[in-house]
């Protein structure tokens, strides 16, 4: 089948912006090299300090490597007409030339050098994770002629890297408060935002960048991206469970029985499915009619094949304000400390399903067992999992709200979705790339930006950069300090590749042993 876009051996260098095509000659003449780093200049999540470092290198693999070899192996001839034809087409006719793209094509290869921080590192706002320069003086337009393809591939898997590390500081510390341990944590998070991306590539990489700091996730290509992308001994990659959608509970209630006033009575589906899955966990959505009706007459006609199953059933509400599903709207209704200390002296529960919310009724219908630190922990046969429109926020709430009723934290899971991992920009962490050193004739000169009109957000660093870790801090020196100290042995910018090779290279689990000794 011929290929329907006669650009394709092309396609790498049409991913850019229009507006970088004739740089080359915007340069002052004898430019020969330019220095240029990806650096998160801000935080419009004010408890966030600092940006896991994730996703370089599998820019570096896809686009720099797989994406660019259609270029190399085409024909000098066509690539250089290609080129002509379409940069024409798009700015009418112009002066860009293809003498330039001839030039790379005959020499084989991207002459580029990336130098960055180990991934998994968290890196303060204003240190770069990496920096970009030419290698050979006849490309020093090259440099910046990239910065789109990598901004765009880097920034969303860095974005989201840093606030699954976010969500699991926040799931140990409670987990720590509440159980006196982190086991299972791993999985607390799940990541459910697979449909909700732009699209499967991205998907992809977010879900990898999930699992960073999780194993549990539906997101079954992420395991397809690290093997790819991160290749080695990771161990396990990903972990899920068996699990039911509204279309399953809809069709198994089809034929189920109803009472006088019209409910279905669902009781037929879940035994079905505990008898499918004798074992093991099987997590089933409950609120496609009433979570109420489930919890209170569906549940308790089960109690006997649920307790005996050697595995958990977890409960999955999916609509409505998680908070209050989870933890009840008593909070919202009365004094929430009040009425916790009446019970405890004896007064009469007279709360509606609702007020009282999913986790109390489990244990009040399957008990369990109090830890050594005096929170309830139910039964291992029982759980819940809330998986929509959950956020950070919510999630923190929830644990302060179970916590008050004497509940560990461990006790509910939670779905992560692309409200929390899409609903972000490159504006989130101000990420931005910028030059910072270009040599002219010989001659080496910083150059900075910094716009009287800005709040100081958009001031680059200068010069040549290093990244140093002082006394447990990590810090940039530009300028000549930078220079006093890039390439050393204390400068945390290493060379990860460089002329179409790499020279350092991680696996997944790397990158997530670099991240677990750093706290969220």
């Amino acid at each position: 089948m011929t290929n329907r876009n006669k650009f394709a051996p092309i396609a790498a260098l049409t991913d850019t912006d229009a507006y970088k095509l004739d740089h080359r000659r915007q340069y002052p003449e004898g430019t020969t090299k330019v220095l240029g780093n990806f650096t998160n200049r801000g935080s419009r999540i004010p408890e966030i300090k600092g940006v896991v470092h994730f996703g370089l290198q599998a820019f570096l693999q896809t686009w720099l490597m797989d994406k660019w070899k259609d270029f190399f192996a085409a024909e000098e001839d066509e690539v250089a007409s290609l080129y002509e034809e379409f940069t024409t087409s798009v700015l009418g006719p112009n002066q860009i030339g293809s003498d330039h793209i001839r030039a790379l094509h005959r020499l084989g290869y991207l002459p580029l050098r990336f130098r960055g921080l180990e991934e998994g590192t968290v890196v303060p706002l204003r240190v770069p994770s990496f920096t970009v320069e030419n290698t050979h003086p006849d490309f020093a337009w090259l440099t910046n002629y990239i910065e789109t393809a990598m901004s765009a591939s880097y920034w969303h898997m860095s974005t989201v890297a840093t606030l699954a590390h976010r969500l699991r500081g926040l799931a140990d510390e409670w987990a720590l408060k509440t159980t006196g341990t982190t086991d299972g944590v791993e999985f607390q998070f799940h990541d459910f935002s697979f449909r909700g991306h732009v699209g499967i590539d991205a998907a992809a990489a977010a879900g990898a960048a999930h699992l960073v700091s999780f194993l549990g996730s539906d997101n079954l290509n992420a395991i397809n991206f690290v093997n790819e992308n991160y290749a080695g001994e990771n161990g396990w990659i990903l972990g899920s469970v068996a699990a039911t959608e509204h279309s399953v509970m809809c069709a198994g209630a089809s034929d189920a029985p109803r009472d006088a006033d019209g409910k279905i009575d669902e009781i037929g589906t879940y035994r079905r499915l505990l008898e499918l899955y004798p074992s093991g966990i099987v997590s089933v959505v409950s609120d496609t009619y009433d979570l109420w009706e489930v919890i209170t007459s569906v549940l308790p006609r089960l109690k006997d094949e649920i307790t005996a199953r050697d595995g958990k059933l977890v409960i999955r509400p999916d609509s409505g304000d998680p908070v209050k599903i989870l933890t009840g709207t008593e909070a919202d209704d009365r004094d929430f400390g009040q009425g916790i200390h009446e019970r405890a002296a004896g007064a009469e529960d007279t709360r509606t399903t609702d007020q009282v919310g999913v986790i109390e009724l489990l244990w009040d219908l399957f008990g369990g067992t109090t830890n050594s630190l005096g929170y309830k922990v139910l039964d291992p046969h029982i759980g819940a999992i809330y998986g929509d429109s959950i956020t950070y926020e919510r999630a923190e709430q929830i644990f302060e709200r179970l916590e008050a009723k004497g509940f560990a934290s461990t006790n509910v899971v939670f779905g992560i979705g692309s409200y929390s991992y899409q609903y972000v920009t490159r504006d989130t962490f101000g990420s931005a790339v910028k030059a910072t050193w270009v040599e002219i004739n010989g001659e080496g000169r910083e150059i900075f930006k910094d716009p009287i009109t800005d709040n100081g957000l958009k001031k680059s660093a200068r010069g040549r950069l290093a990244v140093v870790n002082e006394e447990g801090q990590i810090v940039l020196y530009d300028g000549k300090h930078g220079a006093q100290y890039e390439g050393t042995d204390i400068d945390l910018l290493q060379t990860v590749w460089e002329d179409g090779e790499f020279k350092r290279y991680q696996t997944f689990e790397d990158v997530r042993s670099v991240l677990s000794y750093q706290e969220a």
